[in-house]
């Protein structure tokens, strides 16, 4: 995980610093040391401190980064949750990157958090989605788990799951589900109480509600009580309703908007 961070650190320096930082090399002399202290602006939960270390330790690898507070621990306005010491260019030229990481995934993990608190006492679980920023979904699904929640599965690759456009390439769930090989190990995703029943008789791992409302979130959970099946709901789900169906007794919810809704912390840099 450390050479992909890495990687999209030094991604993300390239995208602010291209040929140079011109404004710092000219008016900043080049050995200049300087202190500085990072610090919250808002209520949340903080995710992403070691990522704001790598993006000053590639400017000045003899930086001192010295964290406050750790990933997951709760933030409020006026906090300083890191301190530095280092050359004055490097810190000014990686403010910004630094801050739009912590701002973002600290963002992730404090809506996480929210959805988690609302689920804790019926035991279900909160699940991400595959709606990731492009190039930044290590470190968004990183920031789900730092929020209590669950990885879904990290792409394409490292999970068998049937969906709406599978079943009508293939003219519908059935044939869909006859070119499984290992249905047990599969998720599949249905639009209705018919489908459900087909999948059912498949014996798979777990079956995605998509888009059920309440009362056939309960007929599903009827159907499948006795099958060993988990059921998992996803679609319109948010804070307003997610305890009205995590009572029911689902075991998993997966939420899109944990990633692609969660509104930034505010953080700033400050030399002292």
């Amino acid at each position: 995980m450390e050479k992909e961070i890495i990687k999209i650190v030094k991604q993300a320096l390239h995208e602010d610093i291209g040929k140079g930082d011109i404004t710092t090399k000219e008016i900043i002399p080049k050995n200049l040391v300087s202190e500085a202290v990072i610090k919250c602006n808002s209520d949340g939960i903080l995710a992403g401190v070691f990522v704001a270390k790598k993006v000053f330790e590639l400017l000045d690898p003899e930086i001192e980064y010295e964290p406050l507070l750790k990933d997951g621990e709760k933030l409020t306005p006026d906090t300083v949750i890191v301190r530095l010491k280092g050359k004055t260019r490097a810190i000014l030229t990686g403010e910004r990157t630094a801050l739009n990481f912590l701002g973002r995934l600290s963002g992730i993990a404090t809506l996480v958090d929210k959805f988690v608190r609302k689920v804790k006492k019926y035991g279900t679980k909160i699940l991400d989605t595959r709606k990731t920023t492009p190039g930044l979904r290590v470190l968004e699904k990183y920031a789900v788990r730092v929020g209590g929640g669950l990885n879904h599965r990290m792409g394409l690759y490292d999970g068998f799951m049937l969906k709406d456009n599978h079943k009508k390439v293939l003219g519908g769930i059935v044939n869909a589900l006859k070119q499984m090989k290992n249905p047990k190990d599969a998720i599949v995703e249905v639009d209705n109480l018919e489908e459900l029943k087909k999948a059912l008789q498949y014996k798979v791992k777990r079956i995605m509600l998509d888009n059920f409302n309440i009362e056939d979130i309960k007929k599903a959970i009827e159907l499948a009580k006795y099958t060993g099946i988990e059921l998992e709901v996803s679609g319109g789900v948010g804070l307003h309703n997610i305890e009205d169906i995590a009572k029911l007794g689902i075991k998993y919810i997966s939420i899109g908007a944990i990633t692609h809704q969660a509104t930034w912390i505010d953080f700033s840099l400050d030399i002292i």
